[in-house]
Protein backbone atom coordinates (compact mmCIF):
# COMPACT_ATOMS: atom_id res chain seq x y z
CA UNK A 1 0.00 0.00 0.00
CA UNK A 2 1.77 3.42 -0.69
CA UNK A 3 2.60 5.73 1.80
CA UNK A 4 1.77 9.46 1.53
CA UNK A 5 2.85 11.67 4.30
CA UNK A 6 1.28 14.87 4.64
CA UNK A 7 2.58 18.21 6.22
CA UNK A 8 1.11 21.79 5.75
CA UNK A 9 0.87 25.06 7.11
CA UNK A 10 -3.03 25.24 7.08
CA UNK A 11 -4.39 24.75 9.85
CA UNK A 12 -7.20 22.37 11.34
CA UNK A 13 -9.47 25.12 11.44
CA UNK A 14 -11.30 23.92 8.49
CA UNK A 15 -12.43 21.65 5.55
CA UNK A 16 -8.88 22.29 3.96
CA UNK A 17 -6.52 19.14 5.20
CA UNK A 18 -9.72 16.80 5.06
CA UNK A 19 -10.55 17.76 1.53
CA UNK A 20 -6.63 17.32 0.09
CA UNK A 21 -6.85 14.10 1.16
CA UNK A 22 -10.29 13.86 -0.29
CA UNK A 23 -8.68 14.77 -3.44
CA UNK A 24 -5.31 12.51 -3.05
CA UNK A 25 -7.82 9.80 -2.59
CA UNK A 26 -9.38 10.60 -6.16
CA UNK A 27 -6.03 9.74 -7.62
CA UNK A 28 -5.68 6.45 -6.10
CA UNK A 29 -7.88 4.77 -3.35
CA UNK A 30 -5.45 2.83 -2.31
CA UNK A 31 -3.15 5.78 -0.84
CA UNK A 32 -2.20 5.46 2.98
CA UNK A 33 -2.35 9.16 3.64
CA UNK A 34 -0.90 10.15 7.08
CA UNK A 35 -1.17 13.45 8.41
CA UNK A 36 2.51 14.95 10.05
CA UNK A 37 1.13 18.18 10.83
CA UNK A 38 -1.26 20.75 9.89
CA UNK A 39 0.30 23.69 12.09
CA UNK A 40 3.83 24.79 11.00
CA UNK A 41 4.07 28.28 11.20
CA UNK A 42 3.70 30.19 7.50
CA UNK A 43 7.05 31.58 6.40
CA UNK A 44 8.94 29.62 8.70
CA UNK A 45 11.27 27.29 6.55
CA UNK A 46 13.42 26.54 9.32
CA UNK A 47 11.06 25.20 11.38
CA UNK A 48 9.05 23.01 8.55
CA UNK A 49 13.05 22.06 7.54
CA UNK A 50 13.39 20.15 11.11
CA UNK A 51 10.02 18.41 11.25
CA UNK A 52 10.10 17.37 7.63
CA UNK A 53 13.31 16.21 7.56
CA UNK A 54 13.48 14.08 10.54
CA UNK A 55 9.50 12.42 9.43
CA UNK A 56 11.13 11.33 5.74
CA UNK A 57 14.34 9.51 7.15
CA UNK A 58 12.15 7.24 9.36
CA UNK A 59 9.89 6.14 6.53
CA UNK A 60 9.98 3.08 4.35
CA UNK A 61 11.75 3.87 0.63
CA UNK A 62 9.44 5.02 -2.17
CA UNK A 63 7.22 6.77 0.63
CA UNK A 64 5.59 10.11 -1.10
CA UNK A 65 6.32 13.03 1.50
CA UNK A 66 4.21 16.17 0.08
CA UNK A 67 4.54 19.62 1.89
CA UNK A 68 2.50 22.84 1.09
CA UNK A 69 4.48 25.04 2.78
CA UNK A 70 4.25 28.84 1.48
CA UNK A 71 2.96 27.32 -1.69
CA UNK A 72 1.92 30.80 -2.79
CA UNK A 73 4.91 33.09 -1.84
CA UNK A 74 5.01 33.84 -5.53
CA UNK A 75 2.55 32.96 -8.66
CA UNK A 76 3.52 28.77 -8.87
CA UNK A 77 4.02 28.03 -12.78
CA UNK A 78 5.08 24.11 -11.22
CA UNK A 79 5.19 22.19 -8.45
CA UNK A 80 8.46 20.03 -7.67
CA UNK A 81 8.49 16.17 -6.98
CA UNK A 82 12.06 14.76 -6.23
CA UNK A 83 13.46 11.20 -5.41
CA UNK A 84 16.09 11.29 -3.12
CA UNK A 85 17.54 8.55 -1.76
CA UNK A 86 14.66 6.38 -2.17
CA UNK A 87 12.22 8.84 -0.72
CA UNK A 88 9.79 10.69 -2.83
CA UNK A 89 9.65 14.18 -1.78
CA UNK A 90 6.50 16.80 -3.43
CA UNK A 91 6.38 20.85 -2.47
CA UNK A 92 6.32 23.95 -4.15
CA UNK A 93 9.94 25.38 -5.92
CA UNK A 94 10.69 27.44 -3.37
CA UNK A 95 13.99 26.76 -1.58
CA UNK A 96 12.55 24.54 1.12
CA UNK A 97 13.35 21.37 -0.43
CA UNK A 98 17.29 21.97 0.13
CA UNK A 99 16.55 22.71 3.25
CA UNK A 100 14.58 19.47 3.95
CA UNK A 101 17.81 17.35 2.36
CA UNK A 102 20.37 19.57 3.08
CA UNK A 103 21.61 19.31 0.17
CA UNK A 104 20.14 19.40 -3.67
CA UNK A 105 18.13 16.51 -4.49
CA UNK A 106 19.37 13.40 -6.75
CA UNK A 107 16.86 13.88 -9.14
CA UNK A 108 14.10 16.67 -9.21
CA UNK A 109 11.23 17.16 -12.10
CA UNK A 110 8.99 20.33 -12.38
CA UNK A 111 5.53 19.14 -12.83
CA UNK A 112 3.32 21.62 -14.67
CA UNK A 113 -0.28 22.64 -13.87
CA UNK A 114 -2.79 21.36 -16.08
CA UNK A 115 -3.85 23.80 -18.72
CA UNK A 116 -6.87 26.28 -17.47
CA UNK A 117 -6.97 24.40 -13.74
CA UNK A 118 -7.07 26.74 -11.07
CA UNK A 119 -3.69 27.61 -8.92
CA UNK A 120 -5.33 26.59 -5.88
CA UNK A 121 -3.85 24.20 -2.45
CA UNK A 122 -6.12 21.00 -3.84
CA UNK A 123 -4.42 21.42 -7.66
CA UNK A 124 -1.16 21.72 -6.08
CA UNK A 125 -1.54 18.14 -3.99
CA UNK A 126 -3.47 16.39 -6.41
CA UNK A 127 -0.65 16.78 -9.58
CA UNK A 128 1.98 15.91 -6.69
CA UNK A 129 0.09 12.69 -6.09
CA UNK A 130 -0.81 12.17 -9.71
CA UNK A 131 2.99 12.34 -10.35
CA UNK A 132 3.63 9.68 -7.94
CA UNK A 133 1.10 7.32 -8.94
CA UNK A 134 2.05 7.25 -12.43
CA UNK A 135 5.26 6.43 -10.77
CA UNK A 136 3.82 3.25 -9.17
CA UNK A 137 2.50 1.95 -12.63
CA UNK A 138 6.02 2.07 -13.70
CA UNK A 139 6.90 5.52 -15.41
CA UNK A 140 10.11 7.04 -14.78
CA UNK A 141 10.76 10.64 -13.44
CA UNK A 142 11.26 12.56 -16.54
CA UNK A 143 8.07 10.90 -17.79
CA UNK A 144 5.95 12.45 -15.21
CA UNK A 145 7.88 16.17 -15.56
CA UNK A 146 10.47 18.56 -17.05
CA UNK A 147 14.18 17.02 -15.52
CA UNK A 148 15.12 20.85 -17.30
CA UNK A 149 14.25 22.77 -14.00
CA UNK A 150 16.74 25.39 -12.01
CA UNK A 151 15.01 24.73 -8.92
CA UNK A 152 15.11 27.43 -6.11
CA UNK A 153 17.76 27.00 -3.47
CA UNK A 154 17.78 28.43 0.32
CA UNK A 155 21.08 26.69 2.24
CA UNK A 156 20.05 24.79 5.72
CA UNK A 157 20.07 27.07 8.34
CA UNK A 158 23.15 26.38 9.85
CA UNK A 159 24.64 27.46 13.24
CA UNK A 160 27.65 30.22 13.19
CA UNK A 161 31.32 29.29 14.05
CA UNK A 162 34.14 31.01 15.52
CA UNK A 163 37.28 29.00 17.29
CA UNK A 164 35.91 29.07 20.42
CA UNK A 165 32.44 29.50 19.93
CA UNK A 166 29.39 28.55 18.21
CA UNK A 167 26.28 30.17 17.90
CA UNK A 168 22.70 28.67 17.50
CA UNK A 169 19.05 29.56 16.70
CA UNK A 170 16.09 28.21 18.04
CA UNK A 171 14.44 26.83 15.45
CA UNK A 172 11.09 24.87 17.44
CA UNK A 173 9.54 24.78 20.23
CA UNK A 174 7.42 21.33 21.48
CA UNK A 175 4.33 20.98 23.15
CA UNK A 176 6.24 20.94 26.46
CA UNK A 177 8.05 24.10 25.39
CA UNK A 178 11.30 22.55 25.09
CA UNK A 179 13.56 24.77 22.76
CA UNK A 180 15.44 22.69 19.78
CA UNK A 181 18.80 24.75 19.06
CA UNK A 182 19.58 24.31 15.29
CA UNK A 183 23.17 22.49 16.96
CA UNK A 184 23.61 18.93 16.10
CA UNK A 185 25.15 16.34 18.57
CA UNK A 186 27.62 16.03 15.43
CA UNK A 187 28.39 19.70 15.53
CA UNK A 188 28.78 20.39 19.09
CA UNK A 189 31.35 17.54 18.95
CA UNK A 190 33.26 18.99 16.53
CA UNK A 191 33.03 21.78 17.31
CA UNK A 192 34.00 21.23 21.20
CA UNK A 193 37.04 19.07 20.38
CA UNK A 194 37.56 17.66 24.09
CA UNK A 195 36.73 21.37 25.72
CA UNK A 196 34.69 22.06 28.63
CA UNK A 197 31.72 24.38 27.64
CA UNK A 198 29.17 26.94 28.70
CA UNK A 199 25.71 27.28 26.96
CA UNK A 200 24.56 30.78 27.30
CA UNK A 201 21.02 32.50 26.25
CA UNK A 202 19.36 35.40 27.36
CA UNK A 203 22.11 36.87 28.51
CA UNK A 204 22.64 35.15 31.94
CA UNK A 205 21.36 31.66 31.93
CA UNK A 206 23.93 28.93 31.87
CA UNK A 207 23.95 25.38 31.25
CA UNK A 208 28.02 23.83 31.85
CA UNK A 209 26.66 19.97 30.97
CA UNK A 210 24.66 17.56 28.88
CA UNK A 211 22.34 15.68 30.42
CA UNK A 212 21.58 12.30 29.44
CA UNK A 213 17.99 12.91 30.59
CA UNK A 214 15.35 15.31 32.13
CA UNK A 215 15.05 13.52 35.17
CA UNK A 216 19.21 14.25 35.48
CA UNK A 217 17.87 17.48 37.47
CA UNK A 218 15.78 18.64 40.41
CA UNK A 219 11.89 19.14 39.05
CA UNK A 220 12.00 22.72 37.86
CA UNK A 221 15.70 23.29 36.61
CA UNK A 222 17.23 23.59 33.47
CA UNK A 223 18.82 21.24 31.52
CA UNK A 224 20.36 20.78 28.28
CA UNK A 225 20.11 17.45 26.27
CA UNK A 226 20.33 16.26 22.93
CA UNK A 227 16.81 15.16 21.40
CA UNK A 228 15.87 11.84 19.43
CA UNK A 229 16.74 13.90 16.61
CA UNK A 230 19.57 14.69 17.50
CA UNK A 231 19.47 18.12 18.24
CA UNK A 232 20.15 20.12 21.06
CA UNK A 233 17.45 21.05 23.18
CA UNK A 234 17.37 23.53 26.43
CA UNK A 235 14.33 22.16 28.94
CA UNK A 236 13.01 22.76 32.43
CA UNK A 237 12.41 19.28 34.23
CA UNK A 238 8.46 19.02 34.48
CA UNK A 239 8.72 22.64 33.25
CA UNK A 240 7.86 24.74 30.61
CA UNK A 241 11.29 26.38 29.30
CA UNK A 242 9.84 28.33 26.37
CA UNK A 243 7.68 29.97 28.71
CA UNK A 244 9.24 30.52 31.91
CA UNK A 245 12.81 31.33 30.74
CA UNK A 246 11.60 33.80 27.91
CA UNK A 247 12.74 32.21 25.12
CA UNK A 248 10.98 32.66 21.28
CA UNK A 249 11.73 30.41 17.91
CA UNK A 250 13.17 31.54 15.49
CA UNK A 251 10.96 34.41 12.75
CA UNK A 252 11.67 35.07 9.01
CA UNK A 253 9.84 38.03 9.22
CA UNK A 254 10.70 40.85 11.61
CA UNK A 255 9.19 44.20 12.32
CA UNK A 256 10.33 47.09 14.60
CA UNK A 257 12.84 49.40 15.19
CA UNK A 258 16.73 48.12 14.81
CA UNK A 259 16.62 48.01 18.81
CA UNK A 260 13.78 46.08 19.38
CA UNK A 261 14.35 43.78 16.70
CA UNK A 262 17.82 43.39 18.37
CA UNK A 263 16.36 42.87 21.58
CA UNK A 264 14.13 39.95 19.91
CA UNK A 265 17.34 38.27 18.97
CA UNK A 266 18.67 37.39 22.26
CA UNK A 267 15.59 35.45 23.06
CA UNK A 268 15.90 33.30 20.33
CA UNK A 269 20.11 33.02 20.54
CA UNK A 270 21.85 30.32 22.16
CA UNK A 271 25.37 30.31 21.76
CA UNK A 272 28.24 28.28 23.23
CA UNK A 273 31.57 29.30 24.47
CA UNK A 274 34.29 26.35 24.73
CA UNK A 275 37.31 27.00 27.10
Amino acid sequence: MPLITLSTDLGIQDFVPGAIKGRLLQVNDSFQIIDITHQLSPYNFPQAAYICKNVIQNYPVTSLHIILVNVFDDRPKHMLLAEHKGQYIGCADNGLLTMVLEEEPEVVVAIPFPVNAPKTIFTCAGIIADAYNKLLQGKKMEQVGNEEIQIQVKNPFRPKLGADWMEGQIIFIDNFENVVVNITQEAFEEQRKGRKFKIVFKRDEVIDKISDSYADVQEGEKLAIFNSAGYLEIAINKGNAAGLLGLQGYSEHHSGTSQMLNNRLIYQMVKIHFE
